[in-house]
């Protein structure tokens, strides 16, 4: 099976988004570098790399680390990825693939 030319959007995703592209598309939106009703449906993966070395560079200078943040910054980073979350979750998403290397 080959793997799809275009991204499937992020609200197409698997595990509710809760997947590599998809924390960089909500990362894009706290910073600003995309709107939130851009969910990059259709982009080819050459777009989504150009995403990806921006939002790198905005988290290069806070060590990667929310808590660096900026008060503005961090709420923004806290309201976006925990209502994804509440949405994941709802839509049967748990978490474990994302732990399952840490037991």
């Amino acid at each position: 099976m080959s793997k799809p030319d275009t991204y499937v959007g992020l609200n197409n995703e698997i595990n509710g988004g809760m997947t590599t592209i998809g924390k960089i598309i909500r990362d894009a939106w706290v910073f600003g570098i995309l709107p939130e009703t851009e969910t990059c449906e259709g982009w080819n993966l050459a777009g989504i790399d150009s995403i990806l070395q921006k939002v790198n560079a905005e988290w290069d200078k806070y060590a990667c680390l929310p808590s660096r943040l900026p008060k503005e910054l961090f709420e923004r980073h806290q309201k976006i990825h925990g209502d994804a979350m509440k949405r994941a979750r709802a839509a049967g998403w748990g978490g474990e693939n994302e732990t399952e290397d840490d037991k």
